[in-house]
């Protein structure tokens, strides 16, 4: 028989740094979810991503305390971050893109750096091709004040 699915869940937890405090550990915990057993899961999934990256994970929990997840790919935000060099400000510390995007321009990536996060965000990207992925992510460049030469 198969397995009641109860609901589903989406959070965006650090690769390989799943760890059972907030947020991690009540929003499991309040769904019935083991919460030791998902981080270790989650970490061992995530050992060969570069650590620290911010993965969306979409957890499937079921009437038997049992739990599927389904790990996307980092933001393309985080990869254009990285890609362009943005350097860490703010009071939490993040690379952040312009205040003023479309009037501002913070930093800028080349074609060919376009095209890997493409290729990297194939999977989860709503495109056909490489250049129509190409399309999307350059219009996340611009809409964060990052420019494509």
């Amino acid at each position: 028989m198969a397995k009641k699915l109860v609901g589903t869940m989406k959070l965006q937890i650090p690769a390989g740094k799943a760890n059972p405090s907030p947020p991690v550990g009540p929003a499991l915990g309040q769904r019935g979810i083991n919460i030791m057993e998902f981080c270790k899961a989650f970490n061992a999934k995530t050992q060969e991503m570069e650590p620290g990256a911010p993965c969306p994970t979409v957890i499937s929990y079921y009437q038997d305390k049992s739990f599927t997840m389904e790990i996307k790919t980092p933001p393309a935000s985080y990869y254009l971050k990285k890609a362009a060099g943005l350097k860490p400000v703010g009071k939490r510390n993040r690379p952040r893109g312009a205040e003023a995007p479309g009037r501002e321009t913070v930093a800028s990536v080349t074609v060919k750096q376009v095209r890997e996060i493409a290729e990297a965000k194939m999977k989860d990207l709503s495109a056909n091709d490489v250049d129509q992925a190409m399309k999307i992510i350059v219009g996340s460049a611009k809409s964060m004040g990052i420019e494509v030469k």
